[in-house]
């Protein structure tokens, strides 16, 4: 006890320098650090450091696609350096509500991952797929790159990818013991996350009925329906 104490001590630290890290990096303003500390300590002494590793695995992955042709980027205008708080919570927010009973539920371990999933998909389909030539979800019609509700081939199978990476990560860390199950869920929860987030980009956000950060958490709200729908109460 005392052993795992210190373990999950010495995890509070890496999270802390972390925190410095996204912030000095300006990855994340000051609050976003703040939020993304205080979620990783929770998921430390509730769930334990494996769940946490979940999370920075996510972030590991967007902030590789985020300075994946930065330069390109900035020249078309789509590149977003820093994100705040609210990008933390509208990705996070509904992970951590899973997490918070995921320890005694298996289903809502498997909506912990779903969510995840479909937050690392929608970000590198976001990052990535924008240099493509992408398409409306609704109409399939010809959009300049960065438009709401706009995705590529590239952008989807990059998003396959990660949601795969994710539900790998989840059975090796642990977190679901069926290495089939954790693809499963990766795979099938963030891929219809991800979509869920163009469909409601092109019909909604469009509009200006619904923000960036409405979209990614009802997307993420999604994931986390299908990963508990596939593996039931």
């Amino acid at each position: 006890m005392v052993e795992q104490m210190a373990i999950n001590w010495g995890y509070v630290v890496i999270l802390f320098i972390l925190g410095v890290f996204t912030y000095k990096r300006k990855s994340l303003d000051f609050i976003g650090s703040l939020i993304m500390v205080i979620m990783g300590i929770v998921l430390i002494f509730a769930d334990g450091p494996n769940w946490l590793l979940l999370l920075i695995l996510f972030f590991i992955l967007c902030l590789i696609a985020s300075r994946y042709s930065k330069d390109y980027k900035l020249k078309i205008g789509q590149y977003e350096k820093t994100r705040s708080a609210k990008n933390v919570i509208s990705n996070g927010v509904v992970a951590f509500f899973m997490a918070a009973f995921g320890g005694y539920y298996l289903a809502f371990t498997a909506g912990f991952v779903g969510a995840i999933a479909t937050a690392t998909a929608d970000t590198l389909a976001s990052e990535i797929g924008v240099l493509y030539e992408p398409r409306l979800v609704t109409t399939w019609q010809k959009v300049p790159s960065g438009t709401d509700g706009a995705v590529s081939l590239i952008g989807t199978a990059v998003a396959i990818t990660g949601a795969a990476i994710i539900g790998i990560a989840s059975w090796i860390l642990g977190i679901i013991s069926n290495p089939l199950i954790a693809l499963a869920v990766g795979i099938i929860a963030g891929t219809v996350g991800c979509f869920m987030d163009s469909f409601l980009g092109a019909v909604l956000e469009r509009r200006e009925i619904l923000t960036n950060e409405h979209v990614n958490l009802i997307a993420t709200i999604t994931g986390a329906i299908v990963g508990i729908l596939l593996i039931g109460f």
